[in-house]
C-alpha cells in the first residue's frame, strides 16, 4: 500500500504538525485504545435471551395465505 519513503514522509509531517512533545502521549493513547479494542473483540457478549413462550418463528403450512398471489407464478 505505502512504500517506506511515503511512510517516512508521513511520519515527518506528523512530527512537524503535532510536535515532538505531544507525539509520545498520542502514540501511547493509540496503543491503549488498540488493546481495549482487541480485548473487547475477544470477549464474548451476553448470550441472547430467548423466551420459549414467545417464538420468533412463524410456522406456515402449504395453503395458508393471508391474501391471493398477484399474477402467474414463474
Amino acid at each position: 500500500m505505502f512504500g517506506l519513503s511515503e511512510l517516512a514522509i508521513l511520519l515527518l509531517v506528523v512530527i512537524v504538525v503535532l510536535g515532538v512533545k505531544r507525539l509520545p502521549g498520542l502514540v501511547r493513547s493509540a496503543g491503549r485504545a488498540s488493546r481495549i479494542l482487541k480485548s473487547e473483540a475477544r470477549t464474548p457478549g451476553p448470550a441472547p435471551v430467548t423466551d420459549p413462550a414467545d417464538p420468533k418463528l412463524i410456522k406456515a403450512r402449504p395453503g395458508d395465505w393471508t391474501r391471493e398471489p398477484e399474477g402467474p407464478a414463474a
